[in-house]
């Protein structure tokens, strides 16, 4: 094994529709290409189990290279920043930076 991809149910709320999956997590141990194989074969899976739209997010300093060989398309800025409000105060361990959101149209 060399990679792992996680897929679930979109985080956004407006994006949870029923025909809509968000890759959550993509991780290889470095093997070339491997990160686009993935995200290609997240596609194919959510095609076949009826879906019609993978979207994932990433750092806005990311490159995107694995993303769009697999066929996704870079759909705009999205989210970032700090979860912490004053009503629920949290420690922030992940990068605040803002992100990019790629999309695909789920097809064999």
């Amino acid at each position: 094994m060399v990679g792992v991809a996680i897929v679930g149910r979109p985080i956004a709320r407006r994006l949870d529709d029923g025909w809509t999956v968000e890759v959550l997590r993509v991780a290889t141990d470095g093997t070339p290409h491997v990160c686009s194989f993935l995200y290609g074969a997240c596609r194919r899976a959510a095609y076949a189990l009826g879906y019609s739209r993978c979207v994932t997010y990433i750092l806005g300093t990311e490159p995107g290279t694995s993303l769009r060989a697999a066929g996704y398309q870079c759909v705009g800025e999205a989210g970032g920043g700090s979860w912490s409000r004053m009503s629920r105060p949290r420690v922030d361990m992940h990068p605040l930076q803002g992100k990019l959101r790629f999309e695909a149209p789920c097809r064999s």
